[in-house]
């Protein structure tokens, strides 16, 4: 089965959540390219950012590796050691080479959920399994099928 996002539904998403317009555009077939406008030293800068899946395990894990130049590695990385503290920080894995691992399995509530918007995650994927997340020209495509099936 799968589910279909266009990519201004998943910039909307963004927009409505963090409360910032970032546009998110095809890259490839595992590959997104996300860019937003940052001030530096009252200077604006755009700032790129290559996000590709590298893989969906079978416990749901899902690695991704994300390119945006030395600086911007650097300024993610610290963005990620940051999350880490967040609730829902003890999913990710921060690995070496510009690595990141998202463990679903620790998945046992999400965001949206402790604020009353919905399913705990655990629950979900109790329900299924995560096979794949690729792109197209129009569409981020996530892949999955029922559990028990």
């Amino acid at each position: 089965m799968q589910f279909r996002l266009t990519y201004q539904e998943i910039s909307d998403l963004i927009a409505r959540k963090a409360g910032r317009s970032i546009p998110v555009i095809y890259g490839g077939p595992h590959t997104v390219r996300i860019s937003y406008d940052v001030n530096v030293f009252f200077k604006s800068a755009n700032i790129g950012l290559d996000l590709t899946v590298d893989e969906v395990d079978e416990e749901g894990n899902i690695y991704l590796s994300y390119n945006g130049g030395m600086g911007i590695d650097f300024m993610i990385r610290t963005a990620l050691n940051h999350a880490k503290n967040q609730p829902g920080g003890d999913m990710l894995d921060i690995l070496p080479d510009n690595r990141i691992m998202f463990n679903l399995s620790k998945a046992t509530q999400s965001a949206a959920a402790s604020q009353g918007e919905g399913m705990p995650m655990g629950s979900l994927f109790d329900h299924i399994r995560l096979r794949d997340i690729s792109f197209d020209e129009q569409f981020a495509i996530i892949d999955f099928e029922p559990k028990g099936i």
